[in-house]
This record gives structure tokens, C-alpha cells and sequence, in this order.
């Protein structure tokens, strides 16, 4: 069975009554909350028993982002990223680090299905816009993955031009589903199951509330090294998975952080190493066969492809000025490196309740030949944080 991932109510960090760090959520605590960017799942499920590769059993999928509001190939965000360790990939890299923007919707998905779910965008964005290649230079779309195939039929690349197709033709606002979901329905989140997490936060930035959000792809960790809101719940709860069956030392997380502050591509590299502490916060250390590639982006500043005399409709980016601009030049808004201490505060706050988000949504996934992920005990988990964490003001009450 292929299904596109719908809304299901699964629980959260808050549900187990944690809050991390001091800044308020956004409503739906996602990085939809982040006005314009959107974000679809395609999950894949299919089969069962010992694998036989290129058949399944199959454990994937693909999850579309799209970073703004708008026609990103026209109007394209600055963009950032980091490199904590770099065995893993995102296509299209080289070219955001010289240029400083993003001109593409953002997919998630399986190691070995990069070059597919590439094609593919190159296939949606040139029906888009036909004169790529032509009057337009060629694109390079944003394309990041992890290995899944610890549950999934990885050399089967059970990805289609179809399903990445559906993914972003479907990218939407408001709640987004987290887990065992799209691109992360075969990952693992410190030996439990679950890829897909996000959250949010509303801080302000230079006097003005700003909004930042993050959604990762997370598929890292080493069992005893979680924590939780610095509470090492790997430890207390791991010897009752010792005879679970472990994958073996690889693992990655990709991590994607949109903020609708004014900020320009090298202020975005900045707030893209804060969101790397993150990562070690809840117990990662960039492992030797690790890939940690954090992305940020800002929708406050759009930057048109064509010049003012070419385009047909006025571009999106703000006009900072009565007074006519040269041809060929573009104003850009920006706040003060000295105002960023809370949106970096903030951003590492975010990814690591994203992180746990994902693992706390997880359900127990088996992929081929009796592979196991078992879900993170939430009831365990939450008895310990009651236990060794002390109360914070900004707790929700616990659900579970």
C-alpha cells in the first residue's frame, strides 16, 4: 500500500508536559507557523518479511518543503547553511553557499533516492517554467537525504517521479504531521523510530516579533546518549532494548530552519551553526559516518530573478524606498547583528524540541527481514522527566 501521509493525532514533547527553553510557540508549533512556508509527506508502506532488493519490504518516503510564499523560482529567499559533518548530501550545497539564496522547493527523502527525487523536481519545475534551459539558466534543485535502509529497501528506490509529483503539488500550511511520515518513515531518532519533527517559536528580533521555525529530518543518535531537556533518558530506559537488534554506527539529520526575520545569507550562516548546537543538546556528537547539514532561510527579503524592466508582475520583495532603484539593483532589508542573541537562543531551542517531536511521534515501524524500531516509551520517559527534571514556568500539563 502507497499512502499520502494525512493529519493523525500522535503526541508531542508538551504532551508529556515539557517545554523547551523560555519563548512562546507558534500556533500549530511547526515551521508552517512561518508565514508562507508549507510542507507535504508522501508515505510509503509496502510489504513485509526478508528483503529482496529492488522489490521491498518498503519503508519511505519523500517530504516536500516549499521555503515562501510565491513562485520561489522567480523570487528566491536568502539562505544559509552548516556543515557539522558532512558524510551525507544536499544537492544543489555549492550553489546556495556562493549565491546565498534558494530557488527551489526543498525535498527530503532516502539516500539512494536523490537522483530520482531530483529529476523529478527538475521534470515539476521545468512544466513550470519552460524556459529553463532557454531564456533561463539551468537549476539545481535543493534535494537532502538520510539512509534508511536499516528498514527499507534502499536499493529499490522506491521513490517515483509521481510521488515527488504529490508532495509538492500538495505543500500546505497549518499542522504538519510528524514521525514515522515521508522521508522519515524508515529513520531512526536514537534507535527508536521516528524522522519527521518540527516546532516553532515567536521571538523578538530588533523590537519587531519575529518567527522561526524548524523541521527536521532526523535519523542519528546512539540509544544511551538521548536526553531530554538535559534529563538522560537514554540511560534510564536502554537495557530494556537490549535485545532489540541494532542498525549499525550510521546516521544522519538534515535540518531545516526558516525565519521570517530580515536576515541576510551570512547572518543566516551564523543562526545555522547555533541551530548545530541543538544536535548536541539532545545527545548527538557528529559521528565519523554522520551527516549533520542544517539549512536556514529567511522569507523577509525576496530576491527576483529578473530584472525590474522583465518582470510581468511586481516582485514580492519588500520596497524599502520611495526612490526609484538603478536597473539592476535590489534593496534588501536587515537587522543588526547586535539584535540576534534571542532568535539564536530561540533557533536552538527549536530544532531540539523538533528533534524530540520526532521521536516522541514515532510508532513502532518493522521494515525487512525482522528489523525493529520500537517506539520511545512516552509513558517511561514521562515518569522520569516528573522525576529528575525540575518544573519550568512555561510547562504545559502533561496529557499522557
Amino acid at each position: 500500500m502507497s499512502a499520502s501521509a494525512s493529519r493523525i493525532e500522535r503526541p508531542r514533547l508538551r504532551d508529556l508536559g515539557v517545554a523547551i527553553g523560555r519563548f512562546a510557540t507558534g500556533r500549530e508549533n511547526a515551521i508552517t507557523d512561518v508565514a508562507g512556508v508549507r510542507v507535504h509527506h508522501v508515505t510509503k508502506i509496502e510489504g513485509e518479511g526478508e528483503l529482496v532488493p529492488g522489490i521491498g519490504p518498503v519503508r519511505t518516503g519523500v517530504t516536500a518543503v516549499m521555503p515562501a510564499e510565491g513562485d520561489i523560482f522567480l523570487d528566491r529567499v536568502f539562505t544559509a547553511s552548516y556543515v557539522l559533518n558532512g558524510a551525507g548530501e544536499v544537492t544543489g550545497l555549492a550553489q546556495i553557499d556562493e549565491w546565498g539564496l534558494c530557488e527551489t522547493p526543498i525535498l527530503l527523502c532516502s539516500t539512494l533516492c536523490v537522483g530520482r527525487v531530483l529529476d523529478a523536481t527538475v521534470a515539476w519545475l521545468s512544466r513550470l517554467h519552460p524556459k529553463i534551459g532557454k531564456e533561463y539558466d539551468v537549476v539545481i534543485p535543493v534535494v537532502a537525504e538520510c539512509d534508511d535502509s536499516f528498514l527499507n529497501d534502499a536499493v529499490g528506490r522506491h521513490v517515483t517521479q509521481a510521488d515527488v509529483e504529490e508532495a509538492i503539488d500538495n505543500v500546505r500550511g497549518g499542522p504538519v504531521e510528524e514521525g514515522c511520515v515521508g522521508a522519515g518513515t524508515g529513520m531512526q531518532t536514537f534507535h527508536f523510530a521516528g524522522g519527521i519533527g518540527t516546532s516553532s517559536r515567536r521571538v523578538p528580533v530588533g523590537g519587531v516579533d519575529a518567527m522561526v521555525g524548524a523541521l527536521v529530518l532526523s535519523n542519528f543518535g546512539d540509544r544511551e546518549l538521548l536526553r531530554v531537556d538535559g534529563v538522560p533518558v537514554g540511560r534510564l530506559i536502554s537495557d530494556r532494548f537490549n535485545h532489540v537488534p541494532r542498525r549499525g554506527p550510521a546516521g544522519s539529520i538534515i535540518v531545516l530552519v526558516a525565519t521570517d526575520a530580515p536576515l541576510i545569507h551570512r547572518q543566516l550562516a551564523r543562526l545555522s551553526r547555533r541551530a548545530a548546537l541543538a544536535i548536541g543538546r539532545a545527545g548527538g556528537y557528529a559521528a565519523n559516518n554522520s551527516g549533520e547539514i542544517i539549512l536556514s532561510w529567511s522569507t523577509a527579503n525576496r530576491v527576483p530573478r529578473l530584472g525590474a524592466g522583465e518582470r510581468t508582475a511586481p516582485s514580492s520583495s519588500r520596497s524599502l524606498s520611495a526612490h526609484p532603484l538603478a536597473p539592476g539593483r535590489h534593496m534588501a532589508e536587515l537587522v543588526l547583528d547586535t539584535e540576534l542573541d534571542e532568535l539564536y537562543e530561540a533557533t536552538v531551542d527549536v530544532v531540539e524540541e523538533a528533534i524530540l517531536n520526532a521521536i516522541v511521534a514515532g510508532v513502532d515501524m518493522t521494515g525487512h527481514s525482522g528489523h525493529h524500531a520500537p517506539a520511545l516509551p512516552l509513558d517511561a520517559v514521562a515518569e522520569f522527566l516528573r522525576r529528575y527534571r525540575p518544573p519550568h514556568p512555561a510547562d504545559p500539563p502533561p496529557s499522557l
